[in-house]
């Protein structure tokens, strides 16, 4: 087996971190209160509880700032920390600069687990990504999903 040639590298934080004040817990614990006394004047208490540990969960990791990831694509395939995609298992890529302050690489992949990949292209040229990409993948128009926006929205 040939060594595989890495062609580009890059690293990038995994999502924007953005620090919330305290008025935005505030506000998170009223939401998840009033949610779950709502669930309990319907009885159902065990989705109240749920509500409640949804929230705590939700507080604590919108407090945790994200991890640095590197990236690379090679002959191979495209890299996402110690996670190879081979080119096999990649059905179609899309590269996002429209409306964006910092351009994405989106990725659709046959995997279970993992069937969207929306990675950052921090510090390094996405003209240069989509071009090499072009040739190992087929490229289809895609959006960000909107379940990734909401979750960017709080902050995970």
């Amino acid at each position: 087996m040939p060594p595989q040639r890495t062609v580009l590298r890059w690293n990038a934080y995994e999502h924007e971190h953005v620090p919330r004040g305290s008025d935005w817990y505030w506000a998170l614990g009223i939401v998840a209160v009033s949610a779950a006394l709502t669930s309990v004047l319907f009885h159902n208490t065990l989705f109240a509880l749920l509500i409640l540990i949804a929230a705590g969960v939700l507080g604590m990791l919108a407090n945790v700032p994200p991890d640095l990831v590197r990236f690379e694509i090679s002959d191979r395939g495209i890299r996402v920390g110690d996670t190879m995609h081979r080119f096999e298992e990649i059905i179609s890529f899309w590269v996002e600069e429209e409306n964006q302050d910092r351009p994405l690489l989106l990725v659709d992949t046959i995997k279970f687990m993992a069937p969207n990949l929306i990675i950052p292209l921090e510090n390094i040229d996405p003209h240069v990504v989509r071009s090499y990409l072009r040739e190992h993948a087929e490229e289809v128009p895609m959006k960000e999903p909107i379940a990734h926006k909401i979750l960017e929205f709080f902050g995970l």
